[in-house]
C-alpha cells in the first residue's frame, strides 16, 4: 500500500464553492477525504458529494479553528492525516514524494505553500516559503486548540520533514477578500489574547503598524511586486494594528 492510500485528507469548509472542486481533484490519490462543513450556504457540500472518496460531516457551531480541526480529524478512518484547507491544492508532483517517505509514528511533515493573490504567486511579505505542519499521525500529535492561527503540535522527539512548494494556496482574489479575512482573524486573535490576559496599548499598535509595513514592503521584497506587494504589505501592517487595538478595546471594556 502506498503512503497516500493510508492517509486521510481532512478539510474544514464553509462556503468554499469557488475552490473546493480543484482542492478535491488534487486529493484523488488519497484513500479518504474527510470534509467537515461549518454551515455552508452555497454549493460547497453539493460539489463535494460528487467525489467518491469524500465523506461529509457537519458541525454548524464554530468553536475555534483548532478545536474544529481536531473534530474533523477524529472522523477519519486512518491515523495518518493530511490537513488541507478548502482554498489549497496539493501539487501533483508532491504525491510521489509523500509515497517515497518513510512515515514513522513521530514523523511530522511541513508542506511549503505557494500563496497566490489573484493569478500572481507572491514570494514576498512573509508569504514564501510559508512552511506549515500538515502530515502527521493523530496517535502521536494533533492540533493545538487556538481559536485562530492553530497549528500541529511538535515535540522534542518529532522527526521533522520539509517538502518545498507542495501546496498552491489561493490566499486572496481581491483586496476585499483580504480585508474580510483580516477583520475576522484579528477579532478572533484579539479575543484569544484577551482570554490569556495579554495587554496592548495605542502606541504599541501604531509602532507595530509602522514596523510591520517596513519589514514587509522593504525587507521582505513587497516593493518588487507592484501594487499587490504594496497592498499585502499595507494590509499585513493593518492586521497587526487592528489586532492590538481590538485587544486594547477589550481590555478597556473590562474596567
Amino acid at each position: 500500500m502506498q503512503n497516500v492510500e493510508k492517509i486521510s485528507a481532512v478539510i474544514l469548509v464553509k462556503n468554499a464553492e469557488k475552490t473546493i472542486a480543484e482542492c478535491l481533484e488534487s486529493l484523488g490519490a488519497f484513500g479518504e477525504v474527510v470534509l467537515l462543513d461549518n454551515g455552508s450556504t452555497d454549493a460547497t457540500v453539493d460539489i463535494a458529494a460528487k467525489y467518491p472518496n469524500v465523506k461529509i460531516f457537519h458541525e454548524p457551531n464554530f468553536c475555534g479553528f483548532g478545536k474544529m480541526k481536531n473534530i474533523a480529524l477524529s472522523k477519519a478512518t486512518n491515523d495518518w492525516i493530511l490537513s488541507i484547507d478548502s482554498d489549497e491544492v496539493i501539487m501533483p508532483e508532491i504525491v510521489s514524494q509523500i509515497n517515497a517517505m518513510r512515515l514513522n509514528d513521530n514523523t511530522v511533515v511541513a508542506l511549503s505553500r505557494l500563496n497566490y493573490y489573484g493569478n500572481r504567486c507572491m514570494k514576498c511579505c512573509g508569504w514564501y516559503p510559508d512552511y506549515v505542519w500538515r502530515i502527521f499521525n493523530r496517535k502521536y500529535t494533533r492540533f493545538n486548540e487556538n481559536i485562530v492561527h492553530e497549528g500541529v503540535e511538535t515535540k522534542p522527539d518529532t522527526q521533522k520533514v520539509y517538502i518545498k512548494d507542495a501546496i498552491k494556496h489561493y490566499a486572496a482574489d481581491s483586496m476585499e477578500s483580504i480585508i474580510q479575512k483580516m477583520n475576522r482573524y484579528t477579532t478572533l486573535s484579539a479575543q484569544e489574547k484577551h482570554k490569556k490576559g495579554k495587554k496592548a496599548s495605542v502606541i504599541g499598535a501604531i509602532f507595530r503598524f509602522i514596523h510591520t509595513f517596513n519589514m514587509n514592503y522593504f525587507f521582505r521584497r513587497g516593493i518588487f511586486y507592484g501594487y499587490k506587494g504594496f497592498v499585502v504589505s499595507l494590509l499585513n501592517a493593518s492586521g497587526s494594528f487592528y489586532r492590538h487595538m481590538k485587544l486594547y478595546e477589550l481590555n478597556k471594556n473590562d474596567r
